[in-house]
């Protein structure tokens, strides 16, 4: 086989491949053997009929097209393996010559991954947020501690933003009363506008046992969106009454004897959240800080699948919450076209730092062992709500573990990253990282993945292996999740 590369674009090449027809043995010996399965030759057991009545019984032409087709994959993965090409996504074949016991030429045009070197990503400095909790984020803590322990208190007075009231709620439309539309002892706080526009504007002055009655449009069901008059009867007013922040509190509250020991436990807790957020912070930062420093072409054509499987992810979600895109873009404040600027922007970056880490991966010379893959089938399990067994399974069947293996590695191309960083918090203090030794998720070992042959079909993929850095291997995962539900029902 003989095979000449040509270079389009950085991110484009076309291979043009050529091959003796004596070559093709293989493939001519596949297709006979299933079209003698499929032909009845008179005199013929099925499967036994010669090739040289096949040829007659089906034409030679016939039989030479099952053969090419067969072949052409074949002896294109074989191109791109020996030419070390890293092909994206599926080629644009086209059979230029095909001379029966002669030759068979064809080219192939596909997009590649970038040719480039991860350099410059020792010793990047990073900066994330302060560790160290202030008194007023303490506070503020304590003080939801205590919204926890409050009391509603009757109350004899008009109604103030803030207070608790139990109220009765009915709606009519041109003076006809709907009967499908009124709530009885609704508990509501006011201030917080949650059931019906004017409705906390009216309450405001009323007391127990007054009625009032505003214009409002309606929301949800089937008079949605109508102009109504609406009735409120107010049948009690409470406020809120908190606790005092004293010893007695703490003890009610918590194992401790004294606000202090409360409040220091508090401090504790927070920081010790922060530490870890400084970490997922630093991690963040750093590949943002790594692949802004790297400047590489990108295939437009990954570009475009990514955000088309980030946008139908997307419209997924919504249809599950019964949102449409429109009311999700009106709580975001985008545009359509801003949304879409956004996506495209989010999966140019998400597409190249995957190319920065396994390229990094390859320089390092990273790989992952089966109980590494094991453990990240653990950990996805556990997030999904399946058993590991269960995910391990559907990743095999549906040839995703091959997705679950890139993950892995540039989860660690990205570890060498970070521990090669310099990660300061805000008032310049070096944070240290703490790296436990790799133990497998409790119950890992009742999961069995083969890495190698994860990492075989790793260097066999294609698009996939494109997947970006930014998360997990979603469509795999979403997919296990839709079929352990429906194994469920």
């Amino acid at each position: 086989m003989k095979t000449d590369v040509e270079e389009l674009s950085p991110t484009r090449v076309k291979l043009t491949i050529e091959v003796p027809f004596e070559e093709l043995d293989h493939a001519f010996d596949v297709t006979y053997k299933s079209l003698a399965k499929q032909v009845r030759i008179k005199g013929f057991r099925p499967g036994k009929a010669p090739a040289r009545l096949i040829d007659r019984y089906v034409g030679r032409g016939a039989v030479i097209s099952e053969a090419v087709n067969h072949a052409v994959p074949e002896l294109y993965n074989e191109a791109i393996q020996k030419e070390e090409i890293f092909a994206l996504g599926q080629p644009d074949v086209e059979v230029t010559k095909l001379e029966d016991n002669d030759q068979l030429a064809f080219t192939a045009e596909v997009d590649v991954r970038p040719k480039f070197e991860v350099t410059g990503y020792e010793g990047l400095e990073v900066t994330v947020d302060d560790a160290e909790a202030t008194d007023e984020q303490v506070e503020d803590q304590v003080g939801n501690l205590r919204e926890r322990f409050s009391t509603l208190v009757g109350v004899e007075r008009p109604i103030e933003k803030g207070d608790h009231v139990s109220i009765d709620l009915s709606a009519a439309i041109d003076g006809e009363k709907l009967d499908d539309v009124q709530a009885s002892g609704l508990s509501y706080e006011v201030g917080t506008n949650t059931v019906l526009e004017g409705l906390d504007d009216t309450l405001e002055g009323m007391s127990a046992g007054d009625s009032a009655t505003f214009a409002t449009k309606l929301v949800g069901g089937e008079y949605e969106g109508r102009d109504a008059d609406v009735t409120v009867t107010v049948h009690s007013v409470k406020v809120k009454e908190l606790p005092e922040l004293d010893d007695e509190f703490a003890q009610m509250a918590s194992e401790f004897d004294t606000i202090e020991e409360l409040r220091a436990d508090v401090r504790s807790r927070m920081e010790q959240v922060r530490r870890l957020q400084q970490l997922s912070q630093g991690r963040d930062r750093a590949l943002e800080k790594l692949v802004d420093s790297i400047d590489i072409p990108l295939p437009e054509s990954v570009i475009e699948e990514e955000v088309t499987r980030r946008r139908d992810s997307l419209e997924q979600q919504l249809a599950q919450s019964g949102l449409t895109k429109e009311s999700y873009l009106e709580t975001q404040e985008q545009t359509e076209e801003e949304f879409e600027e956004e996506l495209a922007k989010s999966a140019r970056s998400a597409v190249k730092a995957g190319f920065i880490l396994d390229q990094l991966a390859l320089q390092e010379e990273l790989s992952a062992d089966n109980s590494e893959l094991s453990q990240y089938v653990v950990e996805q399990a556990q997030r999904m709500g399946v058993s590991p067994d269960q995910l391990a399974q559907h990743l095999v069947e549906s040839n995703q573990i091959r997705v679950a293996y890139t993950e892995v590695v540039r989860a660690k191309a990205m570890d060498l990253v970070l521990q090669k960083a310099v990660i300061t918090d805000e008032s310049g203090n070096v944070v240290e990282q703490e790296t436990p030794e790799a133990e497998a998720a409790e119950g890992a070992e009742l999961v069995e993945v083969d890495a190698d042959a994860a990492a075989d079909s790793a260097e066999e993929a294609d698009a996939d292996t494109a997947a970006p850095a930014d998360g997990t291997a979603d469509e795999a995962t979403e997919a296990a999740e839709t079929k352990a539900a429906a194994e469920d029902k």
